[in-house]
């Protein structure tokens, strides 16, 4: 079983555009150590899938499983189109890969447990617009590492739910490095969306909330959203630069 799997852990924006900590930068080594949104799984069930990369598809009650396995597939057509990597239609690939979190991500609980004690004095226009540059900035980072990818082999070891939470844990096989990554999963409305994912451990959100606590302490709520605007616009002035 083969796949760019490295892409889960891109899409999820444990790879960044900026480094500082007045910037939006990974650190890469902070652990999950707040499991408030869900008490801890009990039992489990072995799950084997084969990933085959196929055109888009519109996922619909799906498993736990299987929605991360049609995500990771939607994600790997468009990585995999070759027409989306011309310079030229470097907006639509990045519009295809928002689209792809929108559809899967649960973006907006993602966004609050990121931005954290900030969210609660913000108005629903600020919420909106927060939420609007968190899905951009995630979208840029996979945008951006388009060609930074490795096959690995990927195995879908257990599924464990709990009410409308879930995990899926994942074991990639690499030539040098085994990666564990847990995806975390909450059901709404019959889908199954990913509102954060361990890697080897390390919280993407909790990474993110710590960058975040970091800019806002050092610039204030209004300079993180600055930050935020100007790696948007850096990306889109490099696509056009790249396109001559």
């Amino acid at each position: 079983m083969h796949t760019h799997v490295t892409v889960w852990i891109i899409v999820l924006g444990l790879a960044t555009v900026t480094t500082g900590c007045a910037s939006l930068e990974s650190s890469g080594g902070s652990r999950m150590i707040d499991r408030s949104d869900h008490q801890r799984l009990k039992g489990s069930s072995p799950i084997v899938v084969n990933v085959d990369s196929g055109a888009l598809v519109a996922p619909s009650g799906y498993s736990p499983t299987e929605s991360v396995k049609h995500t990771i597939n939607d994600v790997l057509w468009i990585l995999g189109n070759e027409a989306l990597k011309q310079p030229g239609r470097s907006a639509e690939r990045r519009q295809e890969i928002e689209q792809v979190l929108r559809r899967r991500v649960s973006y907006a609980h993602m966004a609050q447990q990121a931005l954290g004690i900030p969210w609660a004095k913000l108005s629903d226009v600020e919420r909106q617009e927060f939420v609007s540059l968190f899905v951009a900035l995630l979208r840029d980072t996979v945008a951006n590492q388009i060609d930074q990818y490795y096959d690995e082999q990927v195995f879908y070891l257990v599924e464990r739910r709990d009410g409308n939470f879930a995990e899926v844990w994942t074991n990639l096989i690499g030539p040098k490095v085994d990666t564990l990554l847990e995806f975390r999963l909450e059901n709404h409305s019959g889908e199954w969306l990913v509102y954060d994912v361990n890697v080897d451990h390390a919280s993407m959100v909790s990474n993110y909330r710590s960058q975040f606590t970091c800019i806002v302490r050092d610039l204030s709520y209004a300079g993180l959203v600055e930050k935020m605007k100007k790696s948007g616009s850096l990306v889109k002035t490099f696509e056009t630069i790249a396109s001559r």
